[in-house]
């Protein structure tokens, strides 16, 4: 991996980033600021393969996004070449009514000296900035205000503020994973009718001023304060917002999935 590339695809030169907190907080946030959420290639027939060269050349070589694994696994690797401690960790999903399965999502922990920090630039809207893994503290954050806690005896909890009360995001262990570990989940999420990434195709990206997310049907411009533009992203609109607003030639990716597929 060309560290330097890598920074500059998230508008950071390599001088003076020494591994400690202030860094990577900026590295989380221009990460989140540059590099989008999306699920397309799921829908465009590109197989997502568990392997940081692959997340690299998508990434940094083709200035694309993408989900949990590939973000988190190829950010967990940037962390790494500065000189960041961390460690990969499964989370299960809040989908609403209960938890996905073990694998469920990828999110990383980086030790700094005696503190700890959740990292996540795989999971949409969620914390612009990293947390601190500090059990029952109100941490605030551009995005709203997140606790981490105790969920049972195994398990932690991040949750949301949500008025008066708390939106559970996800829970997760704290052991130590394996890229590779995610391989199974990551198959159902891209191949299962089951898996909600299969219901529609999304691209979502943090603004300075807030959200930009582009869906089948739907494009939304949200603002910090909670304002929410919505127009119309139909099959005619769709490509050429994919273009306009987050740099992505659905041609050259759809094309290409083709002439892979007709290959034995």
């Amino acid at each position: 991996m060309n560290t330097t590339a890598y920074l500059a695809r998230i508008g950071l030169l390599p001088d003076h980033l020494e591994p400690n907190e202030e860094v990577l907080r900026l590295l989380q946030r221009k990460h989140l600021l540059s590099v989008p959420f999306e699920n397309l290639d799921i829908h465009w027939k590109r197989p997502i393969v568990l392997n940081v060269n692959r997340f690299y050349e998508k990434i940094v070589a083709n200035r694309r996004g993408g989900f949990c694994y590939e973000l988190n696994g190829l950010f967990n690797e940037l962390l790494r070449s500065i000189g960041y401690q961390t460690r990969l960790l499964s989370a299960r999903v809040f989908n609403g009514t209960g938890y996905g399965p073990e694998f469920d999502h990828a999110l990383i922990v980086v030790t700094i000296g005696d503190d700890e920090y959740l990292t996540d630039v795989g999971f949409g809207d969620f914390t612009a900035e990293p947390l601190r893994f500090s059990l029952g503290v109100e941490q605030h954050d551009p995005a709203g205000i997140f606790v981490v806690r105790r969920f049972d005896d195994e398990y932690f909890e991040v949750a949301k503020r949500d008025g008066n009360s708390w939106k559970s995001q996800y829970i997760f262990k704290d052991i130590a994973r394996e890229l590779v570990d995610f391989t199974e989940m990551c198959d159902f999420q891209q191949y299962s009718p089951d898996s909600h990434f299969k219901k529609g195709k999304v691209c979502s990206i943090l603004t300075d001023n807030g959200r930009k997310t582009l869906t089948d049907k739907k494009f939304i411009v949200s603002t910090a304060v909670g304002d929410k533009k919505e127009s119309d992203a139909g099959d005619e609109k769709f490509d050429f917002l994919l273009i306009t607003e987050f740099g992505i030639d659905a041609r050259k990716f759809v094309d290409k999935s083709l002439r892979e597929a007709e290959v034995p």
